[in-house]
């Protein structure tokens, strides 16, 4: 006699659970979900200027100026230009310009793309691009920190030299990386994509079509619409001007014409004055070929964004004075900082600030040969202090228990004051 396991009997067929009136297996299984497997190139771009091409030549073969690091798709990059070629064979005939991995990283898959600015303004840019084309072995693989993709043969330095591409011994690089990404979208039943806030766009359409208007700017003599709330939302000075101060009438009048409410603002020039409001109703700068077009060979503080700075203090737009500082910042250089460093103290702009005397600290020696350091002397001594306090911060201990060689040493062996600053990023 067999030895059963037990006597339980086998479960109810199909048949059976339908004839006893049961749910049916069918029935019972669970609502099907779905998934799916997104690849795509997160996308980030830099541009890199090389000022002084002239004087970047001859620094020898294998050798380059490297752009700061940027960030994309989680990976810090770098554009290297090499002005006398990266391959011994090429005998200096060539610029090589490539871009490399500068953190860590393993097979980071990503596309690529080089365009170097033909600065004539006929738009003859010359490009390198593996965006919108089909590659035979897909994106390029870079296997590890100091991999880099590139051109040995980028250019003849003799056409370069003649070409349109050089313009005031400055070259204009622009470099696109795409990160290549897989996730997996998982659509659930109720999943629902809500969009990104277009609060801005609203509010915008609002100022442009004067719809609702209750208050005239006069900004020294030109007149700008607007509406008290948003202002007051925006700015306690506009709160106290537009409200507070309903009753003192300074410099405030009502225009009979449109019987509207006209406030004198004479602290402000009418582009100013017409950026700030355009972030304020927008939450964003203007485009930047409108603060640029503002930009002269002048003083840093003659600029839109320098003066859109002063007013974002004065009016209290904590935003707006982050967003100018972020915009300046990129603009730094070691014939800029003591002027920009001025200009953020003046105004408050502490981020600027820190970073503007941190750059002054690494490149003293090429910053205190400048006009602007000069103009520190005389107008801002208590700023040549600070730079100094960041200087002897920055200096650290070497191994032998010493000092490296600091700004310090650098100006006294006279240093180099060319103001170019090489520093590998791998």
């Amino acid at each position: 006699m067999d030895d059963d396991a037990g006597d339980a009997s086998p479960p109810p067929g199909p048949a059976l659970l339908a004839a006893t009136g049961a749910p049916s297996l069918r029935d019972m299984a669970a609502s099907p979900t779905s998934s799916r497997s997104v690849t795509e190139t997160v996308n980030g771009s830099h541009r890199f200027v090389i000022q002084g091409y002239s004087l970047a030549k001859g620094m020898g073969v294998g050798k380059h100026i490297a752009s700061e690091t940027f960030t994309v798709g989680g990976y810090q990059w770098a554009i290297y230009f090499y002005p006398d070629g990266k391959n011994p064979e090429d005998n200096s005939a060539y610029v090589s310009v490539f871009i490399a991995l500068a953190s860590e990283g393993t097979d980071v898959r990503a596309l690529f793309e080089l365009t170097l600015q033909d600065q004539s303004g006929k738009g003859k840019h010359k490009v390198h691009s593996h965006f919108d084309r089909s590659l035979e072995s897909g994106p390029y693989t870079l296997k590890y920190r100091g991999s880099m993709w590139g051109y040995k043969r980028f250019f003849r330095r003799t056409a370069l030299e003649t070409s349109d591409f050089l313009k005031d011994d400055c070259l204009r690089i622009n470099c696109t990386v795409g990160v290549v990404v897989s996730t997996i979208d998982y659509s659930g039943p109720h999943s629902i994509q809500v969009p990104d806030s277009d609060i801005g766009y609203h509010f915008g359409s609002l100022l442009d079509s004067n719809e609702g208007v209750d208050v005239i700017l006069n900004v020294s003599g030109e007149r700008f619409h607007a509406h008290k709330l948003v202002l007051a939302a925006r700015s306690t000075v506009f709160r106290s001007k537009l409200f507070d101060d309903e009753s003192e009438g300074d410099k405030n009048e009502v225009n009979e014409s449109e019987d509207l409410k006209e406030i004198v603002l004479d602290d402000l020039e009418p582009k100013v004055f017409k950026a700030m409001l355009h972030f304020i109703y927008r939450d964003t700068l203007v485009d930047d070929y409108e603060l640029d077009a503002s930009s002269s060979m002048g003083s840093i503080f003659d600029t839109l964004a320098a003066k859109l700075l002063a007013a974002a203090d004065k009016y209290d737009l904590g935003r707006l004075r982050l967003l100018c500082e972020s915009y300046l910042c990129k603009g730094i250089s070691v014939a800029s900082v003591a002027s920009t460093l001025a200009l953020a103290d003046s105004h408050h702009a502490m981020e600027l600030k820190a970073v503007c005397l941190k750059f002054a600290a690494e490149n003293l020696s090429a910053v205190i040969r400048t006009d602007g350091f000069d103009c520190l002397k005389d107008n801002c001594p208590s700023l040549q202090s600070e730079i100094l306090r960041t200087v002897a911060g920055c200096e650290e201990p070497c191994s032998s228990g010493g000092k490296s060689q600091s700004v310090w040493g650098q100006l006294s062996d006279g240093g180099d004051t060319s103001g170019r600053r090489v520093r590998p990023r791998i």
